[in-house]
């Protein structure tokens, strides 16, 4: 069993183009063991946000601290702390940090085989 504080894991700057200001900790991954699911934990800064994409697989979303708005190819939803998301497969998707504070958020993602 792993056991850790989430400050113990690395932050990580993801590659991914069309980024500002994003840093993530992998807290669960296959390093670990674990064999269906990764465990991700996003950090961005006021003003920062993921890409605006999409892909074939689903993920869960919670945010933890923060507020901003998720956005898809014409909508925008405001969102703060304690708000869940469920992103379908080939969905569009950006997480935008509108607040003056870090945004944090957990993301589920499975693993492809």
């Amino acid at each position: 069993m792993k056991h850790v504080h989430y400050t113990e894991v690395a932050l990580e700057q993801p590659r991914e183009q069309g980024i500002k200001d994003v840093q993530v900790r992998w807290l669960i991954s296959k390093k670990d063991g674990a064999k269906n699911f990764a465990m991700r934990l996003f950090e961005l800064q006021p003003g920062g946000y993921t890409p605006l994409h999409q892909h074939d697989w689903e993920h869960e979303v919670f945010i933890v601290e923060g507020e901003g708005v998720a956005k898809d190819k014409t909508n925008e939803r405001p969102f703060k702390h304690g708000d869940v998301f469920f992103v379908h497969s080939m969905e569009w998707h950006q997480f935008v940090n509108t607040g003056k504070q870090p945004l944090k958020f957990l993301c589920l993602i499975p693993y492809k085989e």
